[in-house]
């Protein structure tokens, strides 16, 4: 994490208005930071999916993709960037929806730069945020859970919704082994055992689509305590 008081800050400022953008720049870089600059929001999804910012100061009216677009597809892709929105519009509805895309900060034009300063500072002292796990692996079988696809091997593998879950809920407890109780509670969100062959059914379809024809086995029955998935056979 920066530390603000003393550290530098690496900041990304994106903003079609050249005079605000310069003066926003300046301000910054007197202030002993480092400023990327786009101009655009295509540009600036480019810089911000590059890595390496502390925040970002976005306009929300913005050519090529707009500004609540970008940050809705810096999320999307797992970038937990803090990030200021520096916007003309002030009503209650732009600044809920701003938060709503994704933003952190909400900030009126016209506006003092100490104020924007301040609330960079603010925001770079936060602790990282936690970023959200898209893809699971175990060995060399995948899940995409934004695009919801799964392979192994690179050959794609066609599972039901339930299906889908199922192998959700096994893959995020690699190497853990889960009972038949944790598996109706947590896939088919049952509290009571409905006596029927409802998991194993389930299972036995799942390991004929992602273990049939590869080289290993990567589901194991743990006879007389549950499922488990794991990649070291």
């Amino acid at each position: 994490m920066p530390d603000v008081r003393g550290g530098t800050v690496r900041i990304l400022v994106v903003e079609d208005d050249a005079e605000t953008a310069a003066y926003v720049a300046r301000g910054l870089e007197e202030a002993g930071h480092v400023v990327d600059r786009a101009t655009d929001g295509q540009d600036g999804l480019f810089l911000a999916t590059g890595g390496g910012h502390d925040v970002m100061v976005v306009d929300r009216m913005l050519p090529k993709l707009d500004g609540l677009s970008l940050v809705r597809a810096v999320r999307a892709a797992g970038i937990a960037t803090p990030v200021i929105f520096l916007t003309a519009r002030t009503g209650v509805g732009d600044r809920v929806e701003g938060l709503e895309a994704g933003g952190d900060d909400y900030l009126a034009k016209p506006f003092a730069f100490a104020e924007l300063l301040a609330r960079i500072n603010a925001l770079a002292r936060r602790p990282p945020m936690k970023q959200e796990i898209t893809v699971l692996r175990v060995a060399d079988l995948e899940m995409d859970l934004i695009r919801r696809a799964v392979t192994r091997s690179g050959k794609r593998i066609d599972l039901q919704p339930r299906e889908f879950r199922l192998l959700e809920y096994l893959m995020r407890r690699e190497g853990q082994v889960v009972t038949r109780t944790m598996l109706l509670e947590g896939v088919w969100d049952f509290h009571f055992d409905p006596k029927t062959s409802v998991v194993e059914t389930h299972i036995s379809r799942l390991r004929g689509k992602i273990d049939k024809g590869f080289a290993r086995d990567l589901l194991h029955t743990v006879r007389g305590a549950g499922y488990v998935i794991r990649a070291d056979g």
